[in-house]
Parts: structure tokens; C-alpha cells; sequence
């Protein structure tokens, strides 16, 4: 059964509850439940028993979902043995000691967030903590915080050789080469994408910008200008979905916090994922290309963590700041704390279930069906993953829709294949960032201790700039066939529209109080 525009309602309720009552939860099961009501015909009460039955708990056992809950648990279990043992307290000195202002912090958390290009859930989790309690004492907002560490992370696993967007997409484009009878290397292929990305570098370009000029406007200039001249750096109400995570002065003595105690367990996690990565391929079996695209990202990020855990719970117990019994209460408040996150993942992954069914995706290609100018396509390509993105919460499910869709019509038209690949991720990462329903947005939020619909607000209007400036991009490497080109008017129209936008709506400005006599 078709539901043509109708499909679009579930994830459009769920959107809009969540803007209107600024809590993501019954927003989303209020979606599952109405996508699930239309698949039983209407029947509401056959609706709720199938939100359980074929969504909420398929979409908790399903094997990657598992995974990806697993190292979030994992995570939030590393995240408290950092905390513990006073290495990411140690680690924030350090840096505290190296910024000296609110430019400074904004970019450092920028740096931090280009250097964890591997995986885009580790990137929002471990920058938001880390750099939290440095961008607290400098005035930052929170908001600002989370924009930061969301616009970085998933933009950097596209831009990066190696991650576990990577691995995700290079298996795409490989199956897609084997049907369509095309030769070629699908990480080559890949690789060649990256330079035409036009959203993930222009996404980049607008947050060094904006430390650079602290130039804010839109819900963000308020946020900023309330935490730089009140000193509060959430909203009043502010409902953050990890608070527990706030890195305290008061956890190890400051002659007892050590750097190590980051660095180490840190660096273990780092130096084993490309073995990981290698092992889960079937390296040497398989040759070191073939591995990597092999590859299973969320369970070698999922062992390295574990690893990481051990080695930091080991650490600490030697250096006699906790014993086992607390080593293991550790584990278990971990675990714990990251409860909220699985919560909403679980129902935003529902909710990505539904669509699906009811045929939101199908239904938006459709509407590009039409006999188009070669030209447009890839604008065209770029804002149909966007949209799907938004509606669905996903980017993997929106690469995995599109790039099927797009290889063909680029072999067809004779368009070229990396560029046409290109406006599928850029619109995925664009969409992405725009919907409070994606599971990125979700942990930024978590990472960061920061309202979710604070972020989503607060993001929009930067990411509707990047993704505007991404169109111009697209559309002129369409026409002209020169990448350079088309990244360059991007530039121009990004950098235009933020410096107006600046001038229209900036940041509330002081009242000159004048005397009359």
C-alpha cells in the first residue's frame, strides 16, 4: 500500500512535538505510534500493540542496534573511569592553563574535533566532555558547545581516509559497482569524493569562522550573549539529557590527577581499532583494501572500548584511587548514565523503521522522477538526501537509499561518479544536522550536557547557511564541471549570507542610556 505525501506525517509529528514541547521522547513514540496506526489500517489500538511488536523491539534487537548500545554503555562506562581517576580532569587543566579566552576554547574544542575524524559517536561524546567544564569557565554556552562538537564530528568521518562512515559507504558504492557490471576501486572511489564534499568543508569553514570572528546570530546570539554577560550557560529550564557527565574539580586531588590517566586508556582505544579494523576484515585473508571495506566499524569501536575500559579501570586501581568493588560501581553507573541516550536512540531508530515502511524515502525520490537538466542533478541529489536525512533522523539509511539511486543515474547521464556520491553525503550530513531526531545530534547533545531542542534550535540557522551555500556549490560544479569552482561560490555565498545574517540578526545590542535634563 502506498501512502504517498501521508508518509511524511509520522516523522513530521514527531518533529514538530518535539520543537513545541522541547522534550524529544513522547515526540518520538507519538510518531512511531502514528506511522504504525496507519500501517494497521487506522486502528489505534493495533498501532500500539505493533510500535512494540514491529518497531520498538525489533529495532532494540537488531544486531548493529545492539552494538551501538553496547559501546554506548562502554562509553559511558570510559567516560566515568576518566572522570574517576582524574585523568580528563588533569587533561581540562592543561588545556584550561593554554586558553586564555572564548575564542580560544571554541577553537580548541574545533581542534579536538577535527583530530577524532574515526567515528562520529566517540567524536560527540568524548569532545563535548573534555572540552565542557574549559568552555563553562570561559563563558560559553552550551549551545555553542554542542554546534561545535555536532558540526565537526560528522563531517570529519567523511572527510577523513579512514572511519566507520567509511567503511559503511565504501560498502555501498562496492555492492552498487558489482550490479551496475563497473570496475574500480570502491575506496578510490571514495577517496575521490572527499575534495567535492561541499557541506562537510563548508559546515567547517562557517565554525573556524565564527570562533574566529565570534560573529553569532539567530537563537545562537542570545545563547552566547546570555552566558557572556550573565554567566549562565544553559537556559533557564534547560532539561540536558547527560548532566551527570560534568567533569568535577572535586573528584581526585589535584596532585593525584594525572594526564595519563587519560592519554593512556585514550591512546589504547586509538592505536587498537585499526588492528581491530584489520582483524574484523579478515586481514591477511582478505587484502588491505578489501579489509577495510570489510570491515564491521561499530564492533572494533565497540572492543577498543573495551580495552580502553580495562586499561583505565586497571590504572586507576593500581594507583589506589578506587578498589575493585568501585572499580566495579563504576562500570555500573556508567551504564546507567547513559540510560536517556539508549532511550531515544531506540525510539528514533523506531521511528527510521516506520518510514521506511510507510515509504517516506521512496515517495521523495519520486518526486525527482522527471526528465531533469544533467546539471541539476546533483543539486537535486543533494537536497532529496537532505530532506530524507530530516525526516528520518538518519544518515546511513539516507546513503543507503540514495546511492544506489545516484551511481545509476550518474553512469546514465554521464555525470561524473564522485560528484554525484558527494551530493548524497552532503545532504545526508545537512539533513542530519538539521533534524533533532538523528542519533549524532542526539549524543552531541549528550556529549555536551545540553538541552536537545536547545541545540537543535540554536544549529538550525547554521546549518541552513553551510546547506545553502551547499546548493550554490553543487549546482555550479554541475554546470561548470570544476570542482574548484563550485567550492569557491560556495565560499563566497556562505560567507555572504553569514556577515548579513550578522547584521539582521546578530546579538541584542546594549541600550545607550541617554540623559535628559
Amino acid at each position: 500500500m502506498s501512502f504517498g505525501a501521508f508518509s511524511l506525517l509520522p516523522p513530521l509529528l514527531a518533529i514538530a512535538l518535539a520543537l513545541m514541547t522541547r522534550n524529544v521522547i513522547p515526540a518520538l513514540f507519538c510518531g512511531v505510534w502514528l506511522g504504525a496506526t496507519m500501517l494497521a489500517g487506522g486502528n489505534p489500538a493495533v498501532g500500539l500493540y505493533d510500535t512494540f511488536d514491529a518497531f520498538i523491539i525489533p529495532s532494540v534487537g537488531d544486531e548493529w542496534s545492539v552494538t551501538v548500545l553496547i559501546y554506548c554503555g562502554l562509553f559511558g562506562v570510559l567516560i566515568g573511569v576518566l572522570e574517576r581517576s582524574g585523568g580528563a580532569q588533569a587533561i581540562a587543566h592543561w588545556i584550561s592553563a593554554r586558553v586564555a579566552s572564548r575564542r580560544g576554547a571554541q577553537g580548541a574544542t574545533m581542534g579536538l574535533g577535527v583530530l577524532i575524524f574515526f567515528e562520529d559517536y566517540f567524536n560527540a561524546l568524548t569532545v563535548g566532555s573534555v572540552m565542557r567544564p574549559i568552555t563553562d569557565r570561559m563563558k560559553v554556552s552550551r549551545e555553542k558547545l554542542a554546534y561545535i562538537v555536532d558540526s565537526t564530528s560528522a563531517p570529519m568521518c567523511l572527510l577523513g581516509p579512514v572511519s566507520t562512515w567509511v567503511v559503511f559507504v565504501m560498502g555501498l558504492i562496492g555492492t552498487q559497482l558489482v550490479d551496475m557490471g563497473a570496475s574500480g576501486s570502491e575506496y578510490l572511489i571514495y577517496l575521490s569524493t572527499i575534495p567535492l564534499n561541499f557541506y562537510a568543508w563548508l559546515a567547517l569553514g562557517l565554525i573556524a569562522y565564527l570562533v574566529i570572528t565570534q560573529w553569532d546570530f539567530g537563537p545562537m546570539a542570545a545563547a552566547e550573549h546570555r552566558a557572556r554577560t550573565t554567566g549562565e550557560i544553559m537556559a533557564a529550564g534547560a532539561m540536558p539529557p547527560s548532566e551527570r557527565h560534568t567533569l568535577s574539580d572535586s573528584v581526585v586531588n589535584e596532585e593525584q590527577a594525572r594526564k595519563r590517566n587519560m592519554l593512556v586508556p585514550i591512546g589504547v582505544l586509538l592505536v587498537m581499532i585499526p588492528p581491530l579494523f584489520l582483524w574484523t576484515g579478515n586481514f591477511p585473508e582478505n587484502d588491505l583494501v578489501t579489509a577495510v571495506g570489510n570491515a564491521k566499524g561499530g564492533l572494533s569501536i565497540l572492543l577498543a572500548t573495551l580495552l580502553a575500559v580495562v586499561v583505565g579501570l586497571t590504572m586507576g586501581m593500581l594507583q589506589k584511587l578506587f578498589d575493585f568493588r568501585e572499580a566495579m560501581n563504576i562500570v555500573v553507573d556508567g551504564i546507567k548514565s547513559m540510560t536517556l541516550v539508549y532511550i531515544i536512540l531506540t525510539l528514533a531508530w523506531s521511528i527510521g523503521s516506520v518510514t521506511s515502511e510507510l515509504g517516506t524515502a521512496a515517495y521523495l525520490v519520486t518526486l525527482a522522477e522527471a526528465s531533469l537538466a544533467p546539471s541539476l542533478v546533483p543539486v537535486l541529489l543533494f537536497v532529496i538526501a537532505a530532506l530524507v536525512a530530516f525526516t528520518t533522523g538518519t544518515s546511513y539509511g539516507t546513503f543507503a537509499i540514495m546511492i544506489p539511486i545516484a551511481m545509476p543515474v550518474a553512469a546514465a547521464m554521464d555525470l561524473s561518479l564522485a560528484l554525484t556520491i558527494a551530493a548524497v553525503l552532503s545532504g545526508g550530513i545537512f539533513g542530519d544536522h538539521c533534524s533533532p531526531i538523528s542519533d549524532t545530534t542526539i549524543l552531541t547533545s549528550a556529549g555536551a550536557s545540553c538541552d536537545h531542542i536547545d541545540h537543535v534550535r540554536t544549529q538550525l540557522p547554521y546549518a541552513l547557511t553551510a546547506g545553502s551555500a551547499g546548493i550554490v556549490a553543487f549546482f555550479v560544479a554541475g554546470l561548470t564541471g570544476s570542482a574548484l569552482l563550485g567550492g569557491a561560490s560556495g565560499v563566497v555565498v556562505l560567507l555572504t549570507i553569514a556577515i548579513a545574517l550578522r547584521l539582521l540578526w546578530g546579538a541584542p545590542r546594549k541600550r545607550v542610556a541617554t540623559k535628559v535634563n
